[in-house]
């Protein structure tokens, strides 16, 4: 029994031992073959050190060559973190640091423990240390042991606060991204664009990072330079914006935005003519916000694009606390206050009677006009619905709608028999809630109208080369039951599409919205014939390095074109044959001209007065004015929009403007329009745009104020028409 126990152990000894040997030698073969590359690579990081040269950033650069992004260089203190690897040693070196660094110890320590910045890549300590510092450190390289100072790049903006609602800006990789860019191969202490064309072209402007390798011992220091590779700069952008227009359409917006501040926007009546008790004292408009575009609407290039209110992109670049920051940002529920929105391309607005001419394409390209442009209506001031039971009206329905009030009156105006243009001219409501309900009830409850303003590019992004674009909204039932899901309507609301959706919609209310880039863009339809366009900022990309051909201005005779966006193809091409076309633009033009249209008076055009004195053979333009209400249909919350288009085919510039809460369309909005038009026209002076003054860390505003020097172009007369 004893030696068969003993055989028993030996055996399972030996069983034990093979196992052991097995696993050992499997664990050898994986480490050898399998894992070799990266042990490999262990090592190597181990006795190399790899520094990341980052690229110079493409520059960008406007239509008249005038560099508005530029670089300049900087250099990064970093450590190696083998150095720092043992907590005494990083405390003993934090404090050796904080001194030359000028950081507090604490400081360098959250550097060290930023998830940002990987285990095995060399630590950025401080960005944009002085040259003094660096020589400092390299000179004490045995006091230092680890310390690097590599170079790199800081961007610049040499003309402050113009267009950076355009250019965007540089921030650091958040948190949220930051696997992302680490997959596209980014350092995380890179910088990358937060905003803008900044954003939209980040990797054609980043170009492409070098590195240098050296070899090190124990302590980190840098024994011998093994290899270096040089970075290649980024691809350059050609703009199609003219920052000298965009400065001018910066400071009429503003200038405008102020000025109607100080105009009361009147009280509230009741029926019986009396003020309403809860609104005893006029209140002034508001007028926190707007936005005006300008674009050449035969290629879509946008000339200029202003949003207010405005910031100065440095702000990104200046090393302020994250309070300062806060103090200069707020963050804000209140749209009115939200300064980091480009409204051109985000704002989600009702279009007021600018949406107008639309409605009429869709009535004369759809025959819904009996006899065509020579239709005509008679206007009495008010319009009932012809689709409503009488006893469905008098069970509390809404079935008349009124035109806008006529100040010598105070009823609504009576324009007596109308045709299509004489409505546009003089901005007839009723005239389109007949288009509004018919082209509805008489063609079977199909969506005919939601159809045709679709054609000039509504309810669909413009695909403009800009970041957070709103696609904008087309009332319709699947539209009102989203919306009555999200909570943003009433369930009940939410149940049908009511004929008075309808004719809100045919006026640019109700549940409407849509961006200025799209409205400027469906203008420039109607001024060009008829090819909606893809609106674009960047005309071409370059090879890099552009030379200059005096400081701070690209010598364009020199630029190496990479691609070319100037010949897209229209999205689609609208059928504006016939009287399909003319009739719009003739009472378009008349809004600028004038007549008006005369029944128990003469009632001028909603923009004759205003555009009086305004050089009309030079740059010939049609347009319209639109007052979109505002919550509680309160006449503070009134906006402002207008639209128009050149007449000239050798001057294709088509424009937009909206002006949140500052009154009627022909009083706010279209004064911009005008003077940005009689600066397209050379015959009003335009202020040279000049490199900004260094940005005031100390101050507490996103943006100094921007104001015309002669705001002359801004004042006229204003009509009888409150639209």
């Amino acid at each position: 029994m004893t030696a068969n126990n003993q055989s028993k152990r030996l055996m399972s000894l030996a069983i034990t031992a093979v196992v052991l040997m097995t696993g050992l030698s499997t664990r050898m073969w994986f480490l050898q073959a399998v894992k070799s590359e990266e042990n490999e690579e262990i090592v190597v990081a181990v006795r190399t050190r790899t520094i990341r040269l980052l690229p110079e950033r493409g520059r960008i650069i406007d239509a008249k060559g005038r560099v508005i992004a530029d670089n300049k260089r900087i250099l990064t203190a970093t450590i190696d973190r083998e150095v720092i690897k043992d907590p005494e040693d990083r405390l003993e070196m934090f404090r050796r640091l904080s001194g030359p660094l000028q950081m507090p110890v604490e400081t360098l320590f959250k550097r060290y423990e930023d998830k940002r910045f990987g285990p095995l890549e060399a630590l950025p300590l401080k960005e944009d240390i002085s040259e003094e510092v660096a020589l400092f450190l390299r000179e004490r390289s045995e006091d230092y042991p680890g310390m690097y100072v590599r170079e790199e790049w800081k961007r610049n903006y040499p003309y402050g606060a113009i267009g950076s609602h355009v250019i965007g800006y540089m921030g650091a990789i958040s948190e949220k991204n930051l696997a992302y860019y680490r997959s596209i191969d980014y350092d995380p202490n890179e910088r990358v664009g937060g905003y803008g064309l900044e954003q939209s072209y980040e990797q054609i402007l980043r170009g492409t990072p070098g590195y240098v390798r050296y070899e090190v011992n124990a302590q980190g220091k840098l024994l011998r330079l093994i290899e270096r590779v040089e970075p290649i700069i980024g691809n350059d952008l050609e703009l199609s914006l003219d920052i000298t227009i965009q400065q001018f359409a910066e400071q009429a917006l503003e200038t405008q935005l102020v000025l109607r501040r100080r105009v009361e926007a009147g009280n509230i009546r009741l029926e019986d003519g009396t003020i309403d008790p809860q609104f005893p004292d006029p209140v002034m408009y508001k007028a926190p916000a707007g936005s005006v575009v300008l674009l050449n609407h035969d290629t879509g290039q946008v000339i200029a694009m202003a949003s207010y209110p405005r910031f100065d992109s440095r702000w990104f670049n200046a090393g302020i606390t994250k309070e300062k920051f806060a103090e200069i940002f707020p963050q804000t529920e209140d749209p009115d206050l939200s300064i980091l929105v480009n409204r051109a391309v985000s704002g989600r607005y009702n279009l007021g009677s600018t949406f107008k001419p639309f409605v009429a394409y869709a009535a004369l390209n759809t025959g819904q006009l009996p006899g065509g442009s020579s239709y005509v209506y008679d206007d009495n001031g008010t319009y009932t619905l012809e689709s409503i039971p009488k006893d469905r009206c008098q069970d509390g329905v809404k079935c008349v709608f009124r035109n806008a009030v006529c100040r010598s009156t105070g009823a609504p105006c009576r324009y007596g028999p109308v045709s299509l243009d004489d409505a546009l001219a003089v901005s007839s409501d009723s005239f389109f809630y007949k288009i509004g309900e018919q082209i509805l009830t008489e063609r079977g409850y199909k969506p005919i109208l939601e159809e045709q303003v679709r054609l000039f590019g509504f309810g669909s992004p413009t695909n403009i080369d800009l970041p957070y674009e709103y696609a904008g909204t087309i009332p319709s039932k699947a539209l009102k039951k989203r919306m009555a899901d999200i909570g943003a309507i009433s369930e009940e609301s939410g149940r049908a599409y009511y004929v008075g959706d309808q004719i809100l919609f045919s006026i640019g209310q109700g549940l409407l919205s849509a961006t200025p880039i799209q409205v400027a863009s469906a203008y420039g339809v109607l001024g060009n014939g008829g090819k909606l366009v893809q609106p674009h900022l960047v005309k071409a990309v370059l090879e890099p390095g552009t030379p200059d051909s005096a400081p701070g201005i690209a010598n364009m005779s020199q630029m190496s074109v990479v691609e070319r966006f100037d010949d897209r193809e229209p999205i689609r091409t609208l059928d504006m044959t016939g009287d399909r076309l003319k009739p719009i633009v003739d009472g378009l033009t008349r809004v600028i001209t004038g007549p008006g249209v005369t029944s128990r008076q003469y009632h001028k055009t909603t923009g004759e007065l205003l555009f009086k004195g305004y050089p009309y053979g030079v740059l010939p333009i049609a347009g319209k004015t639109g007052t979109a209400q505002g919550l509680g249909n309160l006449p503070w919350n009134d906006s402002s929009a207008f639209g128009a288009f050149s007449l000239d085919p050798n001057q294709p510039y088509s424009a937009f403007a909206y002006l949140e809460k500052a009154g009627y369309g022909s009083q706010a909005a279209a004064p911009v329009v005008k003077c940005i038009f009689m600066a397209m026209s050379g015959k009003y002076k335009v202020d040279p745009v000049v490199v900004a003054d260094p940005l005031n860390i100390n101050s507490s505003v996103a943006a100094p104020p921007t104001y015309l020097r002669n705001p002359t172009c801004l004042s006229g007369g204003r009509s009888d028409n409150r639209d």
